[in-house]
C-alpha cells in the first residue's frame, strides 16, 4: 500500500488546514518544491499536491511550483484543486502530472470527466470523493450537496471512474485517526481503487488502513501529521514492508 505525503499549496506556501477551512491555516514552509523533495528522499513512491488557490477561488497561480515539483521528483505526482475544464485537466498534464484529481465537475459538469477519461484514460483520471456526514461537499467543501456517498458512488461508476479518494472532513487536519468505518463501505461500494484520506496520523492508522488492500484500498495520504512529525514517513514504510 502507498503511503501519499501530502504537498499543499496556498499563495506560494505550503499549508496545512483544519477541515479545510482557510481560517485555520498554518504555514510550514515557503518551499513547497523543498517539501517534495524532502518526501521523495524519505521514501515516498507517490506524491499528493493540491493548488488549494485554485480550490477556493479557481485561480491558478501556482502554475510554476507545481511544475517544478513535476520536474524536480522522480515519483508520480497526482494534482487536484480547482480542476474543472477539459483545459485545466490539459494544463495539469502538460505541467507533468502523472494523475489528475477531479471534484467539484463531477457534479456539475459530469461529461468533462468523461471526456478526460476518452482522452488520458482511467487510470490517469482520479475522482475526490469529499465526504461531510454522509452528503458530497464540492467547491474547496464549501458547498455541501445533497449528494449521498452511495449516490456519488453510482455517479462516478456510469461515468467510467476507476480511482477515487475517499476523504471524510470532519477527519481532516484534525489528528485524530481516519474514518475507517467510512473507507470500508465506500471501497466496498464502489469496487474502485481508494485511497483514503483525512485524519491519518499514526502508523497504526497506516496498519488499519493496509488491511482493508484486499477490498481496493491502494494508499493513504498523510499531510498535517508529518508536517507536525507525529507521523514519521520512513517508519511507516518500514512498518508496512514488515508485513
Amino acid at each position: 500500500m502507498l503511503i501519499i505525503p501530502a504537498v499543499d499549496i496556498r499563495q506560494g506556501n505550503c499549508v496545512m488546514l483544519q477541515q479545510g477551512k482557510i481560517a485555520d491555516e498554518t504555514i510550514y514552509s515557503k518551499d513547497p518544491v523543498f517539501m517534495a523533495k524532502l518526501w521523495k528522499a524519505k521514501g515516498a513512491e507517490r506524491l499528493h499536491v493540491v493548488d488549494l488557490d485554485g480550490s477556493f477561488s479557481g485561480n491558478q497561480s501556482n502554475n510554476a511550483i507545481i511544475g517544478n515539483i513535476c520536474l524536480s521528483v522522480d515519483m508520480p505526482v497526482q494534482i487536484g484543486g480547482g480542476i474543472r475544464s477539459m483545459k485545466r485537466i490539459d494544463e495539469i498534464f502538460t505541467l507533468g502530472a502523472s494523475y489528475a484529481i477531479l471534484g467539484t465537475v463531477a457534479i456539475y459538469n459530469p461529461d468533462v470527466v468523461r471526456q478526460a477519461i476518452d482522452k488520458y484514460g482511467s487510470e490517469r483520471i482520479i475522482v475526490a470523493v469529499d465526504i461531510f456526514e454522509d452528503k458530497v461537499a464540492i467547491g474547496g467543501w464549501k458547498e455541501i450537496t445533497p449528494v449521498t456517498t452511495l449516490e456519488m458512488i453510482d455517479k462516478l461508476k456510469n461515468m467510467g471512474v476507476k480511482e477515487i479518494i475517499y476523504t471524510d472532513i470532519s477527519k481532516d487536519g484534525m489528528l485524530k485517526g481516519p474514518n475507517i468505518d467510512g473507507l470500508k463501505k465506500i471501497a466496498k461500494a464502489s469496487k474502485m481503487n481508494v485511497i483514503a484520506s483525512g485524519g491519518v496520523t499514526t502508523i497504526d492508522d497506516v496498519k488499519k488502513i493496509a488491511k482493508l488492500e484486499k477490498i481496493g484500498v491502494i494508499g493513504a495520504i498523510v499531510g498535517k501529521a508529518l508536517y507536525t512529525e507525529d507521523f514519521k514517513l520512513e517508519e511507516a514504510i518500514r512498518a508496512l514492508n514488515k508485513k
